[in-house]
């Protein structure tokens, strides 16, 4: 397992946190304490998926938003509220995307249907987006030297790990998406 992390560990980490997010971070950077990973590296190569995620959804808003959201009746309802809150605290949304679990997804589309410009969506993804990287990163990080993991601990207990990060995030986020769709009275997703 070592050595396909150092073959390929960056490029998992980065589709990882393209598709998923915070389970690909953690376990990545967990390993930065037992040096399979580097520090920066996993903040970064974390960032740039999660970067590119973002940017999809955004273009599918800015491109193609009204057809895409009009052709799925649950985004829909989901997304007219956060538009209306959108507009009115534009900059707190803008900056804190990036940590509304559940929402990732919406929140890019939303804002490319509501017009903000590219340039303005490319500053606050990646301040946002370094800022999330950073915050998981370092949770991971506290992690493996806490729990002293390392590759073998993967190999041996490998499903219980991701289990407890998966889990762990999970929680965290589904916090974090009920204070959000509180405030921004979206239907919950149930």
């Amino acid at each position: 397992m070592e050595e396909f992390l150092h073959q390929y560990g960056y490029l998992a980490l980065v589709l990882g946190t393209f598709f998923e997010g915070e389970t690909a971070i953690l376990v990545a950077s967990s390993l930065v304490y037992s040096g399979v990973f580097g520090g920066l590296e996993t903040v970064f190569f974390g960032f740039f998926g999660s970067f590119l995620g973002d940017w999809m959804y955004y273009l599918i808003g800015r491109l193609n938003g009204t057809y895409f959201v009009e052709r799925r009746p649950k985004l829909k309802l989901r997304l007219d509220p956060a538009r209306r809150f959108f507009e009115t605290h534009r900059f707190q949304i803008l900056i804190s995307y990036r940590f509304l679990y559940g929402l990732r997804a919406v929140l890019p589309i939303m804002i490319g249907l509501t017009g903000v410009r590219p340039v303005h969506f490319l500053a606050f993804s990646v301040a946002a987006g370094l800022m999330w990287a950073s915050l998981v990163s370092s949770a991971g990080y506290l992690a493996g030297h806490y729990f002293q993991l390392t590759p073998q601990s993967f190999e041996e207990h490998g499903l219980l790990v991701i289990l407890a990060f998966a889990t762990f995030g999970l929680a965290v986020g589904t916090v974090v998406k009920r204070i959000a769709e509180q405030r921004l009275n979206i239907p919950s997703g149930k």
